[in-house]
């Protein structure tokens, strides 16, 4: 980026623009195509262990409002509120406490899905240290001008309505029940798995892995399950088109009763606001009040608002495939194209449960460009004296990397973590 705007500045040079006109202008033509954000959020609750956070001045350079961006989040307890209320005060400041400092946007960008691993990871040992049980899904949401970066543990949901009437999920549900990837993870690091046995020996409710008997294979908290019930976040990171979109973010109590389609079918049209309540209304004329049910609604609109006016009609069957791009090479010139349809580009997804995947590597060298020192844990983010960091691909049988001298690096603690998590050494499961 530097190397850009020196280049740029050095080009007007003979007109000698003076400096504080250029920047101004810069601020100004990023205001103009930063996207507006408008949101809003309707609850009824049952146990009052939903919980969310709704905010719009972050700022990755303090002090520099061109640098805004918002985060959106939702966390449904259970066993308790404790973790719900934890998570919504901590795993913001940890997120961001993981991010190199001095980062331009786009590298901040391409930071973002390691630091929220981190973030996570730091945020359930934390929580976990206090000795209380209770645990809660995460579903994090970071909009950064058109760029949307979402992190879930759990199964409550965020999913992305754009232009066309396409619906697509930017989270995965980590429940036992439906994913086969979890339960295998889960008998794999030594968790049993099956439902709630009644007298007679009939089975009831949906899976559960034992021992805790929760029916989440991820989750923050939960200091009495086993220690494979992971905090690591499903992370997906996609750029809308400039015809911009609606985020519909929610706990299990909505979509419980509603499927994504529904959800986004029954507030079109609506502001954020009004769309966020019909939701709500629509999940308890389905199902009634079963359970705690948050939902917030953000739209992501053009700056000219033209756009959102009249959506042009678009065929229903815009293939899944066309609808997520990949990024490629040459991706100035295919995100001009790719905007011009209508389209999403997925810049980013990884739902790895291993850490070393999760946090990838560094080059001894990686202390250059305002990455944090080298000997700092990778997840606590807590300085290591240089004999003390062991690697993350350090003897992991499942790690892709064969260089222990690698970083990132973990304290000892975070280590042990790691190791339960992936069932390497007995849980740290109390059991009364």
């Amino acid at each position: 980026m530097a190397s850009r705007e020196g280049r740029r500045r050095h080009h007007h040079h003979h007109n000698l623009v003076p400096l504080a006109a250029l920047i101004g202008k810069e601020v100004r033509n990023e205001r103009l195509e930063k996207p507006t954000i408008r949101y809003g959020s309707a609850a009824q609750s049952r146990k009052g262990e939903d919980y969310f956070l709704m905010k719009t001045d972050c700022q990755r350079v303090p002090g520099n409002p061109s640098s805004t961006f918002s985060v959106f989040a939702i966390f449904d307890g259970h066993n308790g509120n404790a973790a719900a209320i934890f998570t919504r005060e901590h795993l913001l400041s940890h997120v961001l406490g993981a991010l190199p400092r001095g980062l331009g946007q786009e590298e901040w960008l391409q930071a973002l899905p390691r630091a929220l691993v981190a973030g996570f990871v730091k945020t359930d040992k934390e929580f976990q240290s206090r000795g209380e049980t209770s645990g809660t899904t995460a579903t994090f949401v970071i909009i950064d001008g058109w760029t949307v970066t979402v992190a879930s543990v759990g199964d409550s949901r965020c999913v992305l309505d754009t232009q066309g009437g396409a619906v697509s999920a930017l989270t995965i549900d980590h429940r036992l029940e439906d994913n086969v990837e979890e339960r295998e993870r889960v008998t794999a690091s030594g968790g049993e798995i099956g439902r709630l046995s009644i007298v007679g020996g009939a089975e009831i409710g949906p899976l559960r892995c034992w021992p805790g008997g929760l029916c989440l294979s991820r989750s923050i908290g939960d200091r009495d399950v086993g220690e494979f019930i992971v905090p690591i976040p499903f992370v997906k990171q996609v750029k809308l088109s400039t015809a911009g979109g609606r985020l519909i973010i929610a706990s299990d109590g909505i979509w419980d009763a509603l499927s994504s389609d529904m959800a986004a079918k029954s507030c079109r049209g609506l502001p954020a606001e009004l769309a966020a309540r019909q939701v709500v209304k629509e999940t308890l004329r389905t199902r009634g009040l079963k359970d705690d049910t948050t939902c917030i609604v953000v739209d992501i609109i053009p700056p000219d608002n033209s756009a959102q006016s009249s959506p042009p009609p678009k065929k229903q069957s815009v293939l899944k495939s066309l609808l997520f791009r990949k990024k490629s090479h040459s991706s100035n010139k295919l995100s001009k194209k790719l905007s011009a349809i209508g389209l999403v580009e997925e810049l980013f997804e990884d739902g790895s449960a291993m850490l070393a995947d999760r946090l990838g590597s560094v080059e001894l060298s990686g202390s250059r460009h305002g990455t944090p020192s080298l000997f700092t844990c990778a997840v606590c983010q807590v300085d290591l004296a240089p004999s003390e960091g062991i690697s993350v691909h350090a003897g992991s049988i499942f790690s892709t990397s064969s260089k222990p001298w690698q970083g990132p690096f973990l304290c000892a603690d975070c280590r042990n973590k790691k190791d339960a998590m992936e069932g390497k050494r007995p849980s740290g499961v109390r059991v009364a």
